[in-house]
């Protein structure tokens, strides 16, 4: 509150200087000028003598000449004149033998004059003073307005070594563990935090120390941050939150000074808790950076780990920091007595799903019809973040429709548009690469649907999105975490089935599965050198990835197998492949009625989901589609009120080319 007004007190003074100075420019403006003529005060002191001029009015320096004759409108003649800054007007007109006043002038000496004072207001020389000093006061508001643009942009010159942490006080609660979900061990893992915030004397007395610090490991939009603030509006105590990035700057020790800085604060904000998200910024291993083993970088990180160290049991600080790489983080910063917790955030299961997609949907206008568990399956590998992503682009939906309340349809859009992005409606597609597309997707869908180890299709559509020119998405009957060689045989299936339905049909493939056939290739390798399900090589593991930790990623492999062997997995990896695309084949060929059938209802309708997709993949195909309990009613015609008023008779000439028949036109359009 303190701050606000000295703020506001600062601005004021600043716009009252500002309005000062307009006011003393206008009123300089207005009095400046004069409409009539000048004349010099020489020229004036002459025909003061020889008794032309009836009055002078003195201003300052500035004289106000009234003459004795009058000008073209009948008025007495005026003038104006100026005098030196030191000049006595009263005892020039007495050298000069004028009268200070015409009551004294006579015939023979006409010499005289009224001299009069004008009554000054006093403004006139604090006036003149402000004209002075006002340029000079304009250029030092000018100057202070570049310095407080400077001080509030992030090029501050003086604060290098500031801390750049946002502190969030804890009186107001925004955040708390009820707005976080699916993480419910990770939720616990942290609740003991909030309770040594809370009640540190409860584990003092039994000799506990306090945890220094707690690593939130997971990827990217699994909740780190979200974790972390709730952790602190249930503890209601401060909370510092930096990235790792803030840290570092080009000026060699501005990244110590800056970890110096925020220790300080938080030692004097304790208890509290300070958040640093993407430590692995400036937590990289040491000695393994590019540009060698002394840096910026590596000296930040030396400070940080001092002033872990240096925190005593009963500051109360403790440090949470979040990373998705937690495997190139230095072994020093890891260890006991520094982040003496790590919790792994992984992507929420089902169950998870649904419970983060409830706490996205609080507040929302939702339809009866949307079912949250559909929605959960729909989206197995989803994180958090995809999920409140996916409710607000169903919201976003449903108001582009301008509906009051979202349905199911949004959410499933949304989910379509998250996963493949949205509908191309403007790709203008031939009705042969419609029907090429059908039946691509149709191969997809009737292989896994009849795959025993497969997840069944949900929907099928020969809509454009994204990149793919059509779109399968399958829904799992229960979500797994560990996978068989019979499943990942199956998913090779299904994904070759569209290569396989293009051959079947067309007998030849097109450029359209490509994608699938590189999903293949790698889903097939990795059976062979990773996961060890070749009976032929055993469960072995083949190649090693090397990774450079300043850059943080896969460049390059080596491999620890001999020729042979290379032959071997590449023999392997064909094997898979084949047998893959035999089984395709031979499913097709087997289930054709069934792949037509699909094709022909999708050139239609261009999209199937849900229990539709089911009825009509388990239908017999000789049966008409769709059944009768799927038909749309016909509105019933509408009843004529009047008849209606005859039409006069009209008879068309007949166009060119065509053929007529007793007045009706008989035409055959072939498209």
């Amino acid at each position: 509150m303190l701050h606000l007004y000295s703020r506001w007190l600062r601005n004021s003074f600043i716009y009252l200087l500002i309005l000062v100075a307009v006011i003393a420019i206008v009123f300089a403006f207005f009095n400046s000028g004069s409409d009539h003529p000048k004349v010099a005060f020489g020229q004036v002191l002459e025909e003061a003598k020889a008794g032309d001029i009836q009055k002078i009015e003195v201003d300052g320096r500035n004289l106000t000449v009234t003459y004795a004759k009058e000008d073209t409108n009948g008025k007495p003649e005026v003038k104006t004149a100026k005098i030196g800054p030191n000049t006595d007007i009263e005892q020039v007109l007495t050298d000069k033998g004028i009268a200070l006043s015409r009551s004294t002038a006579t015939a023979a000496n006409p010499a005289a004059v009224d001299l009069e004072y004008k009554d000054s207001s006093g403004f006139g020389p604090w006036l003149g003073l402000l004209l002075n000093v006002l340029p000079f006061l304009l250029f030092g508001l000018f100057l202070l307005l570049i310095m407080r643009q400077a001080q509030g942009s992030n090029s501050q010159a003086m604060s290098f070594g500031k801390s750049r942490a946002r502190l969030f006080t804890g009186s107001k609660v925004t955040v708390t563990f009820a707005d976080v979900a699916g993480v419910d061990e990770a939720k616990e893992e942290l609740a003991e935090v909030v309770e040594f915030l809370k009640y540190p004397e409860k584990f003092a007395a039994l000799g506990a120390r306090i945890p220094k610090g707690v690593l939130l490991v997971g990827p990217p939009g699994t909740g780190k941050t979200l974790l972390s603030r709730a952790v602190a509006g249930e503890a209601g105590v401060p909370f510092f939150s930096i990235s790792g990035s803030e840290f570092v700057e080009m000026f060699v020790g501005v990244g110590a000074s800056r970890v110096r800085d925020l220790f300080d604060q938080a030692k004097k904000n304790a208890p509290c808790i300070v958040f640093v998200d993407e430590i692995d910024a400036v937590g990289r291993q040491r000695g393994a950076g590019l540009g060698g083993s002394h840096d910026e970088r590596e000296q930040t990180l030396n400070q940080i780990l001092v002033e872990m160290d240096g925190f005593d049991t009963g500051t109360n600080v403790i440090v949470i920091a979040a990373t998705n790489r937690p495997d190139i983080l230095d072994p020093a910063l890891l260890r006991p007595g520094r982040f003496d917790r790590k919790v792994i955030l992984d992507a929420p299961d089902v169950k998870g799903r649904e419970a983060i997609l409830a706490v996205h949907s609080k507040g929302k206008p939702i339809a009866d019809d949307v079912l949250v568990t559909t929605l959960a399956k729909s989206t197995p590998g989803f994180s958090g973040a995809d999920l409140a992503n996916l409710v607000n682009e169903a919201a976003i939906l449903a108001a582009r429709r301008n509906k009051k309340i979202i349905t199911m349809k949004e959410f499933e859009e949304a989910v379509d548009r998250v996963i493949a992005g949205p509908e191309r409606k403007s790709r203008v597609m031939t009705e042969f690469e419609k029907r090429l597309t059908a039946y691509h997707e149709g191969g997809h869908t009737v292989c896994a649907f009849f795959l025993e180890h497969h997840d069944p299709p949900h929907k099928v559509t020969i809509v454009s999105r994204g990149m793919a020119g059509g779109y399968t998405r399958f829904l799992p009957d229960e979500e797994t975490h560990y996978r068989t060689p019979s499943m990942f045989k199956d998913q090779l299936v299904s994904a070759l089935g569209g290569h396989a339905a293009e051959e079947l049909i067309y007998g030849e493939a097109s450029t359209g599965p490509s994608n699938d056939i590189e999903q293949v290739t790698r889903i097939a390798r990795a059976m062979v050198t990773r996961w060890g399900m070749s009976d032929r090589l055993g469960p072995r593991t083949f190649g090693k990835t090397d990774e450079m930790v300043f850059l943080g990623r896969e460049i390059s492999e080596t491999r620890n197998y001999s020729e042979k062997i290379a032959e071997e997995i590449d023999d392997e990896v064909r094997r898979f492949i084949e047998e893959a695309q035999e089984r395709a084949r031979q499913l097709l060929r087997d289930k054709r009625p069934i792949l037509e059938k699909l094709v022909s209802v999708l050139m239609d309708v261009e999209t199937l989901e849900g229990e539709t997709l089911k009825r009509l993949l388990a239908s017999d195909p000789n049966d008409p589609w769709p059944p009768s309990d799927l038909q749309q009613p016909e509105p019933p015609a509408p009843t004529p009120t009047e008849p209606a008023a005859p039409r006069p008779a009209y008879e068309p000439k007949p166009p060119s080319g065509l053929a007529w028949e007793g007045g009706s036109q008989s035409r055959t359009d072939v498209s």
